[in-house]
């Protein structure tokens, strides 16, 4: 009786640290998908913005270099997020 109600107890788990992860996921993909595409979409309305960045116009540079830069925040705040998810629901690799 005590490995049915551990195997039911396991299962709630798994569902609710899956539900934790979908929506980080999603989440992250959202925030990938507005500085993949939507930045680039106002290149043009950007550079109007007379802020240059090391000599660049602002469009130019958050094309180029802004996206890059968050996607490679993102990698860690990701990674750390996840380990939190994992540790919290028991699931988290060993150092």
């Amino acid at each position: 009786m005590q490995s049915m109600a551990d195997s039911t107890s396991m299962k709630e788990r798994e569902e609710a640290h899956w539900a934790k992860t979908s929506r980080l996921m999603f989440t992250h993909l959202g925030i990938w998908f507005f500085f993949g595409f939507v930045i680039h979409m106002f290149v043009k309305p950007l550079n109007n913005i007379v802020i240059p960045i090391l000599g660049f116009p602002l469009g130019f540079y958050m094309a180029a270099q802004g996206s890059l830069i968050a996607f490679v925040v993102m990698l860690f705040v990701f990674a750390k997020q996840q380990d939190k998810i994992d540790r919290e629901f028991g699931f988290a690799e060993e150092d």
